[in-house]
Parts: C-alpha cells; structure tokens; sequence
C-alpha cells in the first residue's frame, strides 16, 4: 500500500519506451506462494473458472493480462511464480535468466534468486517486452549483461534434443498427463528428438529452497517487517517463515555446498539435451481445496518450478491446450543461463505447429 519514492529500475525503461503503466496488482504475501490465495488483500480467483486458483505468487499481474485489461504484465519468478499464474490463465510467462531484468526497485524475496518476469498472450509481445526491459543495471548486485556470444544462440530450431522426466507427477489429474503427452508431439513435430533424463537430481534442488538455507534468505528480507508488524503476517506465512530459525550458518553453508553437488549432476544431464520439456504444474486445485491443505498442496504446485533459480536456469512457460472442463494446461521450457533468445524462438514456433 506504500507509494515509493522512486519507479523502479524495470518500471523506468518501460515508461521511457512508451509503455502505460495502469497500476498495481494483488499477489501472494511476500510473493512467497504458488497459489494466489494468500493474500491480505482477498483471495485471486482463476480467469477461466473462479472456484480454482489462479496460480502465485504474480496472480493479479496474470489475471490482469488474462482478462484483457493490459497487453502485458510483470511479476516476479523465485520459485515459479512467473510461470504458475500463467498456465493456470493460459498465458506466456517469460522467466528471464536471473540478473538480465534489473531488481532495483523491486521488494526482495529471496534477492540472490529473484527474476522479474513477464506475463503476455504470445512469445512475441513477451520477448518485445525483454528486450526493453532487460539491461545492465550497475546498482544492481545481482545484474548481468547478456553475453555477445551464447551457443544457446545458434542452437538448431529443427532438430534439438528436449528432456523428459522418467518418472512424472500429475498428482492423479489425468487430463493435464494426457494434454502433457501432446505436447510431447509438439515438440517432434517441431524436429525435437525426446530423451528420457533423471530428474531425481532437480527435485532435490527443489526442495532445498523451502526446506533448507533459502527460508532463512526470505527471513532476512522480510525481519525487518516481522519485527514491526507482527499481526499482519497470515498465518501460513509465518508457519514457513518461523521454519528459518532453526537454521544455523553452518546449516547455511552445508546447503551450499550440497546445491553445487546437485549441480553438477544436473550439468551431465545438460551435455545430452537442449532444453527441458516439463509440465508447468502437475495438477490445478480448487480454492477450497488449498486453503484446507495451504503447505502440501502449495508444493505440489513447484515440483516442476523450484529449482530453476537455484541452478541458474532460464524458462518460458507456454500455453498448450485445456482440459475437459475448459480449465488451461501449460508446459514451459527450460535451458542453460542466458538461452532466453533461443527459448523464444522454440515458443514462437511451438504456437506456430499447436495452431496448424
């Protein structure tokens, strides 16, 4: 509800190139949730169907673009919630590598891990909307420039190789499994060649960041507010925030470490593919549904988001078909820091085969 004293730095080159800023938008507290329901401000309800969810923590930046009240939106992307919001409204939802979109200005959730991101109805306005907003931002500890070289910019759009779980979590929601396997077809019929991978490693990653050292980066982002203002922390918030101080710095540092250990078993696995081809989200609930089981149901919703961050990965979230009861599907791409261009153009021509 505060009014800062400055735009920040995103916001800035977006006005500078001619974009109309309308407004703010509501969110999970904190940006700390997948759902969209855990929010002071009243619960977001899907675009398609209001007894669902609409996918966290960005849901009314999402919401906003799904129902046609903006061309695009920003969010923020530290454990999906760029990517979520979007399949669940059938959207696009750039997550960019991390540092390419300055987060000066931007409240910190987890900041060595934050991305702006990106919601719009195709890979075109999105990627119109990266290339202003994204630049090096010198008072920004975490900004990166893209490199004037990148093999992931040359890599072939006919014939690329897209990693595929061996063992896959739809959470008994058959139609997002089958509309999964469509998209599948997709990608071949793109020139995409499947190649079954071990996802073990990135779900161990995944599950580092609510249940190891990163809880204590989201402690110490928010303490100061903590400290202040006690009562307006929602309960389940507090429940994962008070997790945090049970962590030591040695704690701290053994999450380090072990994160390397996992990386460099996910860098093997980046030798034999381009590009991970995963669901979204394995299922979608009912608002009723995640407010009786707000923890479990939340991190059923990141099983295929929460490690992108932790391992310096770039991703599109992209619309692809809906079930039965005209509830959205989505699936997203991931690849190496800095492929964005190269994802970009995999989404455009994903949306080209889906409409032939």
């Amino acid at each position: 509800s505060y009014i800062p004293t400055r735009h920040a730095t995103v916001v800035e080159r977006l006005l500078a190139a001619g974009a109309i800023l309308i407004g703010k938008t509501n969110l999970d507290q904190f940006a700390t949730g997948l759902v969209g329901t855990r929010s002071p401000y009243g619960v977001c309800r899907n675009a398609f169907n209001p007894d669902f969810i609409s996918g966290g923590s960005s849901s009314g930046s999402a919401i906003a673009v799904a129902k046609g009240l903006v061309s695009f939106a920003l969010g923020t992307d530290t454990a999906g919630s760029g990517r979520v919001p979007a399949a669940f409204n059938n959207l696009v939802g750039l997550k960019p590598t991390k540092g390419l979109i300055s987060t000066t200005g931007v409240v910190p959730a987890c900041r060595s891990l934050d991305c702006a991101s990106i919601f719009a109805l195709t890979v075109a306005d999105a990627e119109a909307v990266m290339a202003i907003a994204a630049g090096f931002d010198p008072f920004d500890g975490y900004s990166r420039p893209m490199p004037s070289e990148s093999k992931n910019l040359t890599n072939s759009l006919s014939t690329f190789r897209f990693g595929v779980p061996s063992k896959l979590n739809f959470f008994g929601d058959r139609e997002y499994e089958k509309l999964y396997a469509q998209s599948l077809v997709q990608l071949k019929n793109m020139g995409g060649t499947a190649v079954e991978i071990d996802f073990t490693p990135f779900q161990e990653v995944a599950q580092l960041l609510y249940a190891g050292a990163w809880v204590v980066e989201r402690y110490t982002a928010l303490k100061d507010f903590l400290a202040a203002h006690p009562q307006q922390i929602l309960p389940v918030l507090q429940t994962i925030l008070d997790g945090a101080l049970k962590y030591t710095a040695s704690d701290v540092f053994s999450d380090f470490y072990r994160l390397a250990e996992l990386q460099q078993k996910t860098n093997l696995i980046w030798q034999e593919i381009d590009v991970l081809a995963l669901p979204t989200a394995g299922t979608i609930y009912r608002i009723e549904e995640v407010e009786a089981n707000p923890l479990a149901l939340n991190t059923n919703l990141g099983y295929y988001t929460n490690f992108a961050n932790l391992l310096d990965l770039a991703a599109i979230a992209l619309p692809a078909g809906f079930r039965d009861d005209g509830l959205p599907f989505g699936i997203t791409l991931m690849a190496i820091a800095f492929s964005d261009p190269y994802l970009c153009k995999l989404g455009k021509l994903f949306e080209q085969v889906k409409t032939i």
